[in-house]
């Protein structure tokens, strides 16, 4: 519990700075996307300071898998699950066209940053978590590719987002992040 009390105090002071412009999101995302930013704030700082100490924590398999399935489930409400409910028509199936849209500044900086930064980081976990569960070169190509390409056609058919190849793009990058990180995971959490 030692162990995280400078992480928490730190990503409550973080996350308390930047309130004004984060509940921004909740105007056109779930208010939940407030409660993933403070976990994954903290996951981040916990990592950060685990390893600047030079220390490990422990982690129970059962708490591990619970904790996931509580992250797969507040994710599946950011993506399915939206406050103003626009209606979603369009599709892009050009790569790079909306990545170049957010990164020429053409649209707003925080819906820029957050985008790219969302869909990217949001899928880093499950590239750790992927990583731990197999270490097929095969399943840890193109397992990713699956999921996100079933979560775009759905966010299409359901109407509750839409089809973008960006999105599957930076959502695949995170898992391939998630697999990079894995080597420093493995210096500061033990799976008991």
């Amino acid at each position: 519990m030692k162990k995280i009390f400078i992480p928490f105090i730190l990503s409550f002071i973080i996350f308390t700075i930047f309130i004004p412009i984060t509940t921004t999101l909740t105007t056109y995302l779930h208010p939940v996307v407030l409660v993933v930013l403070f976990f994954c704030l903290l996951v981040v700082n916990l990592a950060i300071y685990l390893f600047l100490t030079n220390q490990q924590v422990m982690v129970r398999r059962p708490y591990l898998i619970g904790a996931f399935i509580l992250y797969t489930l507040s994710l599946l409400v950011l993506l399915f699950m939206r406050p103003s409910e626009p209606a979603y028509d369009n599709s892009n199936l050009v790569p790079f066209e909306t990545i170049s849209l957010y990164l020429s500044g053409n649209a707003g900086w925080f819906v820029s940053f957050y985008n790219l930064a969302a869909n990217v980081g949001l899928f880093v976990p499950f590239g750790v978590l992927l990583a731990f569960w197999t270490r097929s070169f095969l399943i840890r190509a193109f397992l990713p590719f699956a999921l996100i390409f079933c979560i775009e056609i759905s966010q299409l058919l359901t109407n509750r987002g839409s089809l973008d190849i960006d999105d599957l793009i930076l959502n695949v990058l995170g898992f391939y992040i998630g697999y990079a990180l894995v080597p420093f995971v493995r210096k500061i959490v033990l799976i008991k």
